[in-house]
């Protein structure tokens, strides 16, 4: 393709859409993940959180886990709205990242691998803009539920 005709518009992964073209019950997933020691030692260096639950094994054994404890905003994070296809699909429209809000309903432990997902529950009017609200969910690998919560979002109508 000569340079000419090159546009870095022709690389988007798909067809952008505005927040009228969205609909509730859209459901978008992120790539699983097993979560490795050494994602959780990444974790523990950045959020500078040095309980000894998420990293010592024998205080988290006589504390009554099986296992030093993934942290729970670690396990939030993975329902980050770029790990999913959701900002390419907004394109342009996104004006921010408004709130977001959670339960941590399971422990998380390495060797555990978590399914997240961002499925749109609400679309409501915010005058010249569009909030757009998604329930986010992880499961492990037990298909167990082991956070809850909802994302909002400001969108450009």
């Amino acid at each position: 393709m000569p340079p000419s005709e090159f546009s870095a518009d022709n690389f988007t992964l798909v067809t952008p859409r505005t927040f009228d073209q969205l609909e509730i019950g859209e459901i978008f997933r992120a790539p699983s993940r097993t979560v490795t020691d050494a994602h959780a030692s990444a974790f523990q260096a950045v959020s500078a959180d040095n309980h000894p639950v998420h990293y010592d094994v024998e205080w988290a054994r006589a504390h009554g886990h099986a296992a030093p404890v993934v942290h729970g905003l670690q396990v939030l994070a993975c329902t980050a709205p770029g790990a999913t296809l959701f900002p390419h699909i907004i394109g342009e429209v996104f004006v921010s990242f408004e709130s977001v809000s959670c339960r941590f309903l399971g422990e998380v432990h390495a060797g555990d691998t978590l399914y997240p997902q961002l499925e749109i529950i609400a679309l409501s009017d915010a005058g010249e803009l569009g909030r757009v609200t998604t329930a986010a969910t992880v499961h492990n690998q037990r298909a167990e539920l082991v956070l809850d919560g909802q994302h909002t979002y400001l969108l450009r109508r």
